[in-house]
């Protein structure tokens, strides 16, 4: 068991005890659609954290850098884009903008974002930069370049405990850089080390605790995911130990590759990697886990889902227990009714759920111990191509828009997060958005506690 997922019960804050993460889920930000942040890097101000991304809605090509914000790190409040497609330029139709990271500059007082830069080809390799007055609002394009005149590909942003900046980026020719910034953040004043291993890691993340360094990342495999690695040291400068695995050898970082590594405080750390689906990269899932640092180890344990629970000092939290209601078991309105449904649990769910006919299934009688926000998960198969969507009403409380991506004929999930109240008289209703037809509703699993 990870030493940091531990039960809390005694402890706990309700407010938020049942919030849960679930890796490789859909996951609906408030404007109803799956997060569109890949590639992110996280900023925290005053409990608030801010996810800035890459939207992938387009595919490869840029279309925006996306910010989201969240109290929690479960439930996430689109507030916009920090960057948009222009007519022409690094910024303009065809282009490549990804693993965008921020930093704040304590003397500027600005927000310097920094990011991969290229062409549909890849040929161009460079870092571009931009800032901003605020961390959510928009920025002001700087331009792009080659740091020092060398290659730049998957990158990441550190700032150190005495406000150095820091860029470690990937240079396949030469090999993984770290190069120091400007006082403004601006510019590249000097390399700090390079990683005698050309050609061997890219999507860098680092992370500092206790005056150890540690620096994570992936082996070099294109879309397909691999064992993802990492080095500690002292020095950002010398004394680098020799690249090690973190998750379990053989599960390929649980189907992920590195983004960013969060130090919450000095229990708790999380990874965040991106699960990439190469043939339809806006469907992209987010893979985030616990890190059990100690010392120079570092491992990480896969968890169907868990229990990030901010409001605690103690760490995190094993999910609870789950009430699973079948879709099918629920009442029909309209149009819907059971179908046939391969890896379905009993082989049936609800189906035909919106459509013409307006079909809606409501799941009633379901029983949560307190009353307090939670995450409830749909296990459910989604045969289109696009996305489909629903309404879901949760007792007395306004309909919320649900995203439920594509699953290629598979049995997926999806997760949404809100209030119910203490006892056994729950309900929920799950029904088309505008004229399309919802998911077919395999399971509904809604935690206990």
């Amino acid at each position: 068991m990870n030493l940091f997922l531990v039960l809390l019960a005694a402890v706990a804050s309700p407010a938020f005890a049942a919030l849960e993460l679930v890796p490789g889920a859909t996951w609906t930000a408030s404007n109803g659609e799956h997060l569109q942040a890949h590639g992110a890097g996280f900023i925290e101000e005053d409990g608030t954290y801010y996810m800035i991304g890459e939207d992938k809605t387009n595919g490869t090509n840029f279309l925006n850098v996306n910010c989201y914000s969240s109290s929690d790190l479960v439930q996430w409040k689109y507030v916009g884009a920090l960057l948009s497609q222009v007519d022409s330029g690094d910024l303009g139709p065809g282009r490549v903008v990804e693993r965008p990271k921020v930093i704040y500059n304590d003397d500027t007082k600005e927000y310097v974002l920094w990011a991969h830069i290229d062409s549909s080809n890849y040929s161009e390799a460079k870092v571009g930069v931009a800032t901003g007055n605020s961390v959510c609002g928009k920025y002001n394009y700087l331009g792009s370049f080659q740091p020092k005149g060398n290659v730049s590909r998957d990158m990441t942003l550190f700032k150190d405990d005495d406000g150095s900046g820091y860029l470690i980026t990937e240079d396949r020719p030469t090999g993984l850089h770290i190069y120091k910034l400007t006082d403004d953040y601006h510019n590249i004043t000097s390399e700090t080390y390079l990683f005698p291993d050309p050609g061997q890691i890219e999507a860098p993340a680092l992370m500092k605790r206790d005056g150890l360094y540690y620096l994570f990342g992936s082996r070099l495999t294109g879309w397909s995911d691999n064992d993802n690695v990492y080095t500690t040291s002292k020095s950002l400068s010398s004394g680098w130990a020799d690249w090690k695995t973190f998750a379990d050898v053989g599960s390929k970082t649980y189907s992920s590759q590195t983004t960013y590594v969060l130090s919450i405080d000095e229990n708790r750390a999380m990874y965040m990697g991106d699960r990439w689906v190469s043939d339809d990269l806006m469907t992209s899932s987010y893979i985030w886990l616990p890190l059990n640092v100690s010392g120079e180890d570092v491992t990480m344990e896969w968890y169907d889902q868990w229990v990030p629970n901010l409001t605690s000092e103690s760490g995190f939290q094993t999910a609870p227990s789950n009430t699973t209601i079948e879709g099918e078991s629920g009442k029909y309105s309209g149009g819907a009714k059971n179908i046939s449904c391969s890896g379905c649990s009993g082989g049936q769910a609800a189906g035909y759920i919106g459509g013409p006919d307006q079909g809606s299934v409501t799941l009633s009688g379901i029983e949560v111990k307190d009353s307090t926000a939670t995450t409830i998960t749909f296990q459910y198969r989604n045969g289109d191509s696009e996305t489909r969507y629903a309404n879901v009403t949760f007792n007395d409380s306004p309909p919320q828009k649900v995203s439920f991506l594509s699953t290629g004929g598979n049995v997926k999930r999806s997760v949404i997060s809100t209030e119910l109240k203490a006892g056994k008289d729950n309900t929920i209703i799950i029904e088309g958005y505008d004229t399309g037809y919802g998911p077919d509703i395999d399971t509904v699993e809604v935690p206990l506690e």
